[in-house]
């Protein structure tokens, strides 16, 4: 679990974390995404579907490899804390991946860190500057 204090608000994280044209500028270079739940994607080697959509609160998909066993979750949750987001990043089924190196636990720590902390964090916070 992941946990970072955006300086933008909720509707502007939610907004960059479910329109494509924004995620294409801090995540992966999607080609397209809905957030609705049933909404299949790929992208690389990942492969997701929407289990859970919560506007402005609570998205949550599967995440798997084509071609490997295993299937994890993850969770974003957003909680409103005064002008600035608290997002909650959660990445359950990890340990039912291949025991191999690329997918080592401390990987995903990493990986999400970087998105969360850094990625997202610059996206957002610049966005919100922008629209005051």
């Amino acid at each position: 679990m992941i946990e970072r204090t955006l300086n933008a608000q909720v509707a502007r994280v939610w907004k960059a974390l479910t329109d494509a044209d924004e995620m294409r500028a801090w995540y992966f270079d999607l080609k397209k995404f809905k957030p609705e739940v049933g909404f299949e994607g790929t992208k690389y080697h990942h492969l997701c579907k929407i289990t859970e959509v919560i506007p402005q609160k609570k998205i949550a998909y599967t995440w798997r490899y084509a071609g490997e066993e295993g299937d994890s979750l993850v969770t974003f949750e957003l909680f409103a804390d005064g002008g600035k987001t608290r997002l909650k990043l959660t990445h359950e089924g990890l340990e039912t991946f291949p025991k191999l190196p690329a997918y080592a636990k401390t990987n995903f720590e990493k990986g999400w860190t970087e998105i969360i902390g850094s990625s997202l964090k610059q996206f957002v916070e610049k966005a919100q500057k922008e629209t005051l």
